[in-house]
């Protein structure tokens, strides 16, 4: 009698159709968002990925499958772990020295200070700037002959530096601009911590008598932990694909010493139309990036204890 019950109610006006629950004006919300990260994310993924198989100039219709010989030509070629070094050097200089940098101006802008707001504006404009308006101007800064940057070093006797034409001073011009225009980022990011460290614990260290470096080494950097495992794996991935001031800057010179990895890319691609060699270039760089998070991961503190 009872299932009898039951199976009239599943059949009758209280059923809905699949049309007509909840679920579906939901899925129905989310499918313009759907429809363009499949379009224009998760399609170009694996299109790059079939890509990186053939041998292809981006224009003709003669495709050529080649399996894996994109891969082997990559790992025996010397213009990509050129690259690879360069990429690196730029990466491990320009992160750690950002981060260094951000945290001392939060810590300033974390003080009770007049036009504290005004200050943080100045500080994060250059984070919104064009990259490429950005690199334009500081290829005028680091003119030999007119540009700023000497003129500056003369007032403190220092010799004028070729800066982007010299092959060992393109690097740390290259990171010196970086810094400046990215240091922005990680100093809220860093503010926000330093922010949410409860004043309580500076009290406390105050009345044990503890100095600035004390408060900083013992309460300020182990409770930042969270936000420098953040700030550290964000900028590695954002340094390994840098392109915009080393195309308009160097255009990967002098002597392949800023040819960084996405630069190298871009040749493949746009300058020889070397399409598949591109794309494995560009699952290298993903791989690249994915180790080196993964370890981040496994071998940093990501917490507080």
């Amino acid at each position: 009698m009872a299932t009898t019950r039951t199976a009239d109610m599943l059949a009758g006006p209280h059923r809905r159709n699949w049309w007509q629950g909840d679920s579906f004006t939901a899925y129905l919300f989310i499918l313009p968002s759907g429809l363009l990260i499949a379009l224009f994310l998760a399609f170009p993924v694996i299109y790059s990925l079939w890509l990186s198989l053939v041998s292809w100039d981006g224009m003709s219709s003669r495709i050529r499958f080649v399996g894996l010989g994109n891969y082997d030509l990559l790992i025996h070629s010397s213009e990509f772990w050129n690259s690879v070094l360069v990429t690196a050097y730029y990466t491990f200089a320009a992160v750690p020295l950002r981060m260094a940098v951000a945290l001392a101006f939060a810590i300033f802008l974390n003080q009770k200070i007049r036009g504290l707001g005004i200050y943080r504006t100045i500080y994060f404009t250059p984070v919104v700037t064009s990259g490429i308006a950005v690199s334009i101007i500081f290829v005028w800064i680091y003119d030999p002959t007119w540009g700023i940057a000497n003129w500056v070093l003369s007032l403190v006797h220092i010799p004028p530096l070729e800066w982007l034409s010299s092959p060992t001073e393109a690097m740390p011009a290259l990171i010196l601009m970086s810094i400046w225009k990215n240091m922005g980022f990680d100093m809220i990011i860093y503010l926000a911590g330093l922010q949410g460290i409860p004043e309580t614990y500076y009290e406390a260290a105050r009345v044990d008598g503890a100095g600035p470096w004390a408060m900083f080494r013992r309460i300020t950097w182990p409770l930042l932990a969270p936000t420098t495992f953040f700030i550290l794996v964000t900028g590695i991935i954002g340094a390994s694909q840098v392109f915009d001031q080393v195309f308009v800057m160097t255009n990967g010179g002098p002597l392949r010493t800023t040819e960084v990895l996405v630069f190298l890319l871009y040749n493949s691609a746009f300058k020889f139309f070397e399409m598949g060699y591109a794309s494995a270039i560009a699952w290298a760089i993903f791989l690249i990036v994915l180790t080196f998070t993964i370890l981040q991961w496994k071998f940093l503190p990501q917490d507080v204890t």
